[in-house]
């Protein structure tokens, strides 16, 4: 091989070698995503519902690992405050549209690079924002908003003559009278409505609640500094309390000396009484329907919306639901957040509600669920769900169980329970 040659080689062998090198010592080159772990806890939902949505942004993101964790609702919120308190809780997890005054704070809101208030209200529904916003910060997403309907058994109100179920509070007593059986004892053999205690009624505290919303009852001040569902406010017509109202109107269900008397504490719990046929009537959530219809398969049952004051007026029902929320101590706020976000988008949420049979928490998927059978009227009630602003939601169900109960057992006046747990709640949110 003569010398011309022999340097060729050489200089390009040099020159493949810098090439290499330069590569390998680029500090414009791009690292490798570090490898991230996510603990991700919540209830109700199976893993099958999410691993399918886990796998898919496992592929978009192969260097994040996503472990999901389904709780015992009765010991949750302990395990989690208790987990998180010792340095061992999730990055993500679930928290109820209730809890933000609780824990808010347990948790790190979203960027803001990632989502605005103003943008999450174009995106959620409103009582979304109105719970999971707090100043310029959102605290959670959501993927469903369940909301309190009205469920009626068909034979029966069909057999008293009932066309249609009930769309106001008159026509619901007065559907309560038709469907009532007593006997000559004021004994009640069949109950119009499962409605006026509280201690066998599956959320009665949410019923009243509700009540006291639709009512007009504002439910703390201004600053949320004291309870206020016990004021009385200014109508055309005078004073009153829309509060007290809401409470009578509740509990005289239970009151054997009115027409509409239907229940009382010796009945059996709501919705057992509900499945096996003895109460035509009952208030409840859409994930209510398939524990129905695995109790009772022929039972012939409907759900409409809840009944209002007035059909003119403004709709209100009340909204539960969970949404999913970042912790305050995860190493990995941003890849959590990340996470959220690109679950509750339009086409991952269609996804989990497919597989959940859930009423939507985003808006541009309500009209989507409308048509269908079981979930259109939830669809449609998130768009005017409320909820309020509680301190700690199971001292205040506590709270609200007891002024109930107080009044249906005669202890005391509809004034002085409401007064007493006015000042209970108030109480509560001194402490905090």
């Amino acid at each position: 091989m003569d010398k011309t040659k022999i340097i060729v080689f050489a200089v390009i062998g040099l020159i493949v070698i810098i090439i290499v090198v330069v590569i390998m010592l680029n500090p414009f080159k791009s690292a490798a995503p570090a490898l991230v772990t996510l603990e991700f806890w919540s209830v109700f939902d199976n893993s099958d519902v999410y691993q399918p949505l886990i796998l898919k942004y496992q592929q978009l993101y192969p260097n994040v690992t996503i472990n999901y964790y389904k709780k015992n609702v009765t010991s949750y919120e302990s395990d989690l405050v208790g987990a998180l308190a010792a340095g061992k809780g999730p990055d993500i997890f679930s928290i109820n549209n209730t809890w933000l005054p609780k824990h808010k704070n347990k948790l790190a809101p979203a960027p803001a690079t990632l989502i605005t208030p103003a943008r999450f209200s174009e995106v959620f529904v409103d009582v979304a924002g109105q719970d999971l916003i707090d100043g310029n910060d959102v605290y959670a997403f959501p993927l469903s908003v369940d909301s309190l309907a009205f469920f009626y058994n068909k034979d029966l109100l069909n057999s008293a003559g009932l066309a249609a179920p009930p769309k106001t509070w008159t026509d619901f007593n007065a559907a309560v009278e038709r469907l009532t059986k007593r006997d000559s004892k004021n004994n009640i053999l069949q109950a119009g409505a499962a409605l006026g205690t509280a201690k066998n009624i599956n959320r009665s505290t949410d019923i009243l609640a509700a009540l006291m919303l639709q009512s007009g009852a504002k439910m703390v001040n201004d600053d949320k500094s004291a309870a206020s569902f016990g004021q009385s406010i200014s109508s055309a017509s005078g004073s009153f309390s829309p509060g007290k109202q809401a409470l009578i109107f509740y509990t005289n269900f239970a009151n054997p000396a009115l027409k509409v008397y239907t229940w009382n504490q010796f009945q059996h719990y709501s919705l057992d009484a509900f499945v096996d046929g003895q109460a035509a009537m009952t208030l409840s959530y859409a994930y209510q329907i398939p524990v129905i219809r695995a109790r009772a398969p022929h039972l012939n049952f409907a759900v409409s919306a809840l009944p209002q004051i007035s059909a003119s007026g403004n709709k209100v029902t009340l909204a539960n639901y969970w949404a999913q929320a970042v912790s305050k101590s995860s190493k990995n706020q941003a890849a959590a957040w990340q996470f959220i976000a690109w679950l509750t988008s339009q086409a991952n949420s269609q996804a989990y509600l497919d597989a959940t049979k859930k009423p939507a928490a985003r808006r541009d998927l309500i009209d989507g669920q409308t048509g269908d059978a079981d979930l259109g009227i939830f669809a449609q009630q998130a768009l005017y769900a409320k909820s309020w602003w509680e301190i700690d939601n199971s001292a205040i169900e506590g709270i609200f169980a007891d002024m109930i109960e107080s009044v249906v057992g005669s202890r005391v006046t509809a004034d002085d329970a409401i007064s007493r747990a006015e000042t209970q709640v108030t109480m509560l949110m001194g402490k905090k």
